[in-house]
Formats: C-alpha cells, sequence, structure tokens
C-alpha cells in the first residue's frame, strides 16, 4: 500500500521498539502518535501505554488499523495542524514517525503544548537543523525556538532503508523533552520569537540594517554585534535584542 499523501512507511520492527524504549512507555502514560501509517509502532504503544491517540489524516489507512489495534489505541480522522489538542485526553508524551512534510509546523505546534517528552523521527536535514549551534549551515529559526522551549538531543540515525517507499535521505531518532523553565529572560517572548523569525528571513544582512528596515529602530547603546549577522548570534544574543527591542519600543528606562 502507497500512501497518496507521500508518506513513508517504517518497516523495521525494531527501530519502532527503540522509539519505545527511548520514551520509556508505561501504563501511566497517554500517548500522542501523529501519523501511524501501517500500525507498526501503534502496536507497540499499546502494548505499553495505558493509552494511545493516533491522529491520521488517510481515511483508508484509518479502516485498516480498526482491523487490528487493540481497544486502548483511540482513532482520531484528522490533519494534526488543525487538531486542536486541547479537545483531545489529555497526553504527557509523543511517539511518533512523524510525516515528513509537515515536520516544521507540527514541531512548532508540539512545543506550545505541555507534555513530558517526546521521541520522534524526522528527516536528517531537519534534525541537523534541530540541534544545530551558531555559525552551522543548518542553524536557523528553528534552532533558536527549539533551544529556548525544550531539550533535544539526536539518538540515532536511521538508514532510509527502513521506510518503504524508501526516501532519498536518511533519518533521524530525536528526543525533546520541554523545558520547565527557560535558559535565558526574555522580556515579552512572542516578541522574541517573531524578532527570530524576521531576522533569520533576512539571514545574510547585518544586524543593525535588518532592525531598521523591520523594526524602523537603530540601537547605538553598546550592543557589540550590530555589524554581525543573525545566523552568528546565539539564542541568548537574540533574546537580549528583544530585550532591549522591547525596552524601546515600550520606552522603559532600565538605567
Amino acid at each position: 500500500m502507497k500512501s497518496k499523501l507521500g508518506q513513508n512507511f517504517l518497516i523495521d520492527k525494531k527501530v519502532a521498539e527503540r522509539e519505545v524504549q527511548h520514551a520509556n512507555v508505561n501504563r501511566d502514560d497517554v500517548v500522542l502518535e501523529i501519523g501511524p501509517g501501517r500500525g507498526i509502532l501503534t502496536k507497540l504503544l499499546a502494548e505499553k501505554a495505558g493509552k494511545v491517540l493516533a491522529v491520521e489524516i488517510d481515511e483508508k489507512l484509518i479502516q485498516l488499523l480498526k482491523k487490528f489495534l487493540p481497544k486502548n489505541v483511540e482513532l482520531i480522522h484528522g490533519d494534526v495542524l488543525k487538531v486542536d489538542f486541547e479537545t483531545l485526553p489529555r497526553f504527557n508524551k509523543v511517539v511518533s514517525n512523524l510525516p515528513f512534510q509537515i515536520s516544521s509546523p507540527v514541531t512548532f505546534k508540539l512545543l506550545n503544548y505541555g507534555f513530558d517528552l517526546a521521541v520522534l523521527v524526522y528527516q536528517k536535514e531537519f534534525a541537523d537543523r534541530l540541534v544545530a549551534k551558531p555559525g552551522d549551515k543548518n542553524y536557523s529559526r528553528l534552532s533558536v525556538h527549539v533551544y529556548y522551549k525544550a531539550d533535544c538531543k539526536v539518538l540515532e540515525v536511521i538508514p532510509k532503508t527502513c521506510f518503504e517507499p524508501e526516501p532519498k535521505v536518511d533519518s533521524c531518532m530525536v528526543k525533546l523533552i520541554p523545558r520547565k523553565n527557560p535558559p535565558f529572560h526574555v522580556w515579552d517572548e512572542d516578541l522574541f520569537l517573531d524578532v527570530t523569525r524576521k531576522l533569520f528571513i533576512h539571514r545574510r544582512k547585518k544586524i543593525r540594517t535588518s532592525l531598521i528596515k523591520l523594526f524602523d529602530i537603530d540601537i547605538e547603546d553598546g550592543i557589540l554585534y550590530m555589524d554581525r549577522r543573525v545566523e552568528e548570534l546565539s539564542p541568548e544574543e537574540i533574546g537580549e535584542l528583544s530585550n532591549v527591542l522591547y525596552r524601546k519600543t515600550k520606552n522603559i528606562d532600565m538605567s
């Protein structure tokens, strides 16, 4: 069976077993799975978890899964990007082989929801962006956002031969643990994330040029990295910059 939606199905059971082990799934857990596909991971999760919420957009796959999955699996037919997580039973873990085409938006969506940990499979290029450091070619808005929201670790590289149809690139298994407290302080989180997004859109421009263009503000109060580019700034420095912008726009004197 091939998915009309371009999904690559995991066919290596040992990979799925390691996902469940890394997530330390037990009977106290309610686990969200996004894109169960043919159910290789879903079945293993159901054996360990108290409940599994499996969100699948393909109606044909839903009908297939209904034939063999146990009763502690709740199949939800829908687009996960449109599903309101608050309307689902409360889940504390996420274990999924994510449909690659929605990796970015679904990651941002998950990071805005409270859960204990996630073990997720992404294409390797995307996983590299998740953990990239300043100066790396893969360093991006995603890298900054994830660092601010969670502790992120690449657990292993998964060969492309573990999927069907076989994708063009290898994948990675990634563990995300949301932070209880951010690693640095920002005055306005929405502003920080907006500044990050906008600066990376203009990543080849120097910070001062971008600030004038994007915010009509020229900062000349001792910030040392105005002549650098955003891809050279640490998340902490971008946070500091957003705080300066916040004070400027609110006319707050911090002296």
